[in-house]
């Protein structure tokens, strides 16, 4: 109690003797054991005043429930971190990450060779000329 060794209350319990004398010594003990039982019920009731203040008691388990809310979120979380459809479909249509195919529509493309055009083959172009007699004429009238 307090911190005492065996031989430090023996020390104090020597000098009480001697200074009280054995016919107070008793009284004395029982006025302290007394005294040592009042702190420490008041302690208590202090305590218990706080935590009912507070509510410490709820709070501390209210945290728990939480934490264990959260790590079973993450346990949960853990297996589908490698789970993700979007990568799989990057994957499997063989695209690359966005700076990759940013890299790739900014890089300068080469300036297509022009290819020879063939000259312009030039065909003659005939009419060929209708007579207009009277008598089409007439039956278109």
């Amino acid at each position: 109690m307090f911190g005492l060794g065996f031989m430090e209350i023996l020390f104090i319990a020597i000098v009480a003797i001697i200074f009280l004398g054995p016919d107070k010594l008793p009284g004395a003990m029982v006025e302290i054991a007394k005294f040592i039982k009042k702190i420490k019920e008041g302690i208590g009731d202090a305590k218990q005043a706080l935590n009912e203040e507070v509510n410490l008691d709820e709070l501390k388990r209210e945290a728990l429930e939480y934490k264990e809310q959260l790590d079973k979120a993450t346990e949960e979380l853990q297996g589908f971190k490698n789970l993700n459809p979007i990568n799989e479909l990057k994957e499997s249509a063989g695209l690359g990450s966005v700076k990759e195919n940013f890299e790739k529509l900014t890089q300068p493309t080469p300036t297509p060779q022009a290819t020879p055009v063939e000259p312009k083959q030039e065909k003659e172009i005939t009419f060929k000329k209708k007579k207009i007699t009277e008598t089409t004429q007439k039956g278109n009238q």
